[in-house]
């Protein structure tokens, strides 16, 4: 998920749009919002959220061969938080790891959190998820929103592969506020495409699934044919997409993203880190101090690899970071890299 996305705004008072459909998407957004919050002061949508919510495994349905879609309950009386098109949450699983999947099923109903999971080969949170059985508790954090819905005037959304779990809240929420949308899905194959069969039924004419083995790997061209300059465009998929739709879309036009793997690694120089009563670790210029200290330490947990979700945060004894989301006196292992060479932390483990 991308930390640098744009944030709602700080008003629940719908501002003016060309279009009844605008206004409407408004109002609903600032509804929810109230609901979700429950009068407490808006916050960043990065902002963590200190909140454990016990859940059971109600049903575990297989859109696709690899795509395991599960429906989580309250596992008490209490219905679960309220939650905005874009939200995630963080699933602790039995084993411990930590990761996090959007939502896809209905803001509205708080009966049940939706969630789907792609099977990634030798992934060990996915694979984990795809292993659970309904009767079996969870634990989740949030949720979250770091990929909100912004009020617009029209919207084109594009979704590649599994990147449609955030997205298909977002088509049905502009959907029933009428205002104008686009849906371009896609996959490899028809099979590697879930939830957009059902988003076609909404508008036939308005959602374009395209498979690679028909059509070929879509051009940022393609993808973004026909695009209004008023449009807002939402997309969520792997990185070489999000950066082609950012490079061929004209500067000003609002554009949000979110993608499941982590950011690429731009200008990267190597240093070094020093664990606290421990070796000294090298990081190479392409790879992460995650990925570095993990070579030495394999337990040491992490989740999004993005910076936002606190997992990998640990303590900065000593020295400096350059691109580190985390608070002062932190470091966030997946993106933090030392300013001056060295960097000295405190595993706390």
């Amino acid at each position: 998920m991308s930390p640098a996305l744009l944030p709602g705004t700080g008003s629940t008072a719908p501002p003016p749009h060309p279009n009844r459909g605008a206004t409407a998407l408004s109002v609903l957004t600032a509804v929810t919002q109230t609901l979700a919050t429950a009068g407490a002061r808006r916050r960043r949508p990065v902002t963590a959220v200190d909140r454990t919510l016990l859940v059971e495994v109600h049903a575990v349905r297989r859109p696709c061969p690899d795509v395991a879609e599960l429906d989580l309950v309250p596992a008490g009386a209490e219905p679960l938080p309220g939650w905005r098109p874009g939200a995630h949450v963080d699933v602790e699983l039995p084993s411990g790891v930590m990761r996090q999947y959007s939502l896809c099923g209905a803001p509205d109903d708080r009966s049940v959190y939706r969630i789907a999971v792609r099977q990634v080969p030798g992934g060990t949170g996915s694979h984990e998820m795809h292993a659970l059985r309904p009767g079996v508790r969870l634990r989740l954090h949030g949720p979250r929103n770091a990929f909100p819905l912004a009020t617009a005037p029209l919207y084109l959304f594009v979704a590649g592969g599994i990147g449609i779990t955030p997205i298909a809240p977002m088509v049905r929420a502009a959907h029933a506020a009428g205002v104008p949308w686009r849906l371009v899905h896609t996959g490899r194959d028809r099979a590697s495409m879930p939830l957009s069969d059902a988003l076609a039924v909404l508008a036939p004419d308005r959602v374009l699934r395209r498979p690679d083995d028909v059509a070929g790997v879509p051009s940022a061209a393609e993808l973004l044919s026909g695009t209004d300059a008023d449009a807002a465009v939402y997309c969520c998929g792997p990185p070489p997409m999000i950066e082609s739709l950012r490079r061929a879309l004209p500067a000003g036009q609002r554009f949000h993203s979110e993608r499941f793997s982590p950011p690429p690694i731009r200008d990267g120089r190597p240093f070094t880190v020093r664990i606290a009563g421990g070796p000294d670790v090298a990081v190479p210029a392409d790879r992460t101090a995650l990925d570095a200290v993990r070579a030495l330490r394999p337990d040491v947990p992490y989740s999004c690899r993005q910076g936002f979700c606190g997992t990998c945060h640990v303590r900065l004894v000593e020295g400096t970071t350059v691109g580190d989301p985390a608070g002062p006196g932190l470091t966030a292992l997946c993106v933090g890299r030392a300013t001056d060479g060295t960097i000295v932390v405190d595993l706390g483990r």
